[in-house]
């Protein structure tokens, strides 16, 4: 049984990703801002309050967690604001900047004596922030702050390798959630293949960018 940590996991993907890891039989520590309840309804441990965007709220988390040892780290915080470059809001671009790309540096840079060798991160980030795969523009806010955090996420990938612990960038697709408004593939066959590919994970193929469908993704 696994002792998985999952942000953002009030709704969306992270709260199905906590259903199904649950599920499954994983120990899952569920970390969110706000609860709702039906993540209160899951068998997992809810710790809310926790904004990753801020290090006092980051640094509670830490302190929640004491000793506790996570085999696998879910990076999976996010938010969305859709900008043109007629209408841009750079209030907006930073707060995905926050969000997007430092939270899950800050996460896992706090997490660090929870992680142990053979440990996985995983984070969630978007084909968005692939530059390959940008043919329509606009989106500047979000494609940087995914773009972002996948270099941070390459950095980790070297980083922890001599520790054992493997890092994984995962695109869940776009997945009908709040934040597509609806739009997009079904939100438990997106979970399962994110599942899937941590499953596969392992330090030979730390460092990869790939689609929850299991294909590589350009950068």
């Amino acid at each position: 049984m696994a002792i998985t940590l999952v942000t953002g996991a009030n709704r969306g993907i992270g709260f199905e990703l906590s259903r199904q890891l649950v599920e499954r039989g994983d120990d899952v520590i569920a970390v969110c801002r706000r609860t709702s309840e039906q993540l209160d309804a899951l068998r997992a441990r809810v710790i809310s309050g926790i904004d990753v965007s801020t290090p006092d709220s980051v640094a509670q988390l830490a302190d929640e967690l004491g000793a506790t040892k996570i085999d696998i780290l879910i990076n999976n915080a996010g938010i969305l604001r859709r900008d043109r470059i007629d209408d841009i809001d750079f209030d907006d671009v930073a707060d995905q900047l926050l969000v997007n790309a430092i939270g899950p540096l800050r996460v896992t840079h706090a997490l660090m004596d929870n992680l142990h060798d053979e440990s996985k991160v995983a984070i969630v980030t978007s084909r968005m922030g692939s530059i390959a795969d940008n043919t329509s523009g606009g989106y500047y806010g979000y494609r940087a702050s995914k773009a972002a955090v996948n270099a941070i996420g390459v950095s980790l990938s070297h980083d922890l390798a001599p520790s054992g612990i493997a890092v994984a960038l995962l695109h869940p697709g776009m997945v009908a959630t709040d934040m597509t408004g609806g739009q997009g593939v079904d939100v438990q066959a997106s979970a399962a293949g994110l599942i899937q590919r941590i499953d596969e994970l392992s330090i030979d193929n730390t460092g990869g960018f790939w689609h929850a469908e299991g294909y590589d993704l350009p950068w």
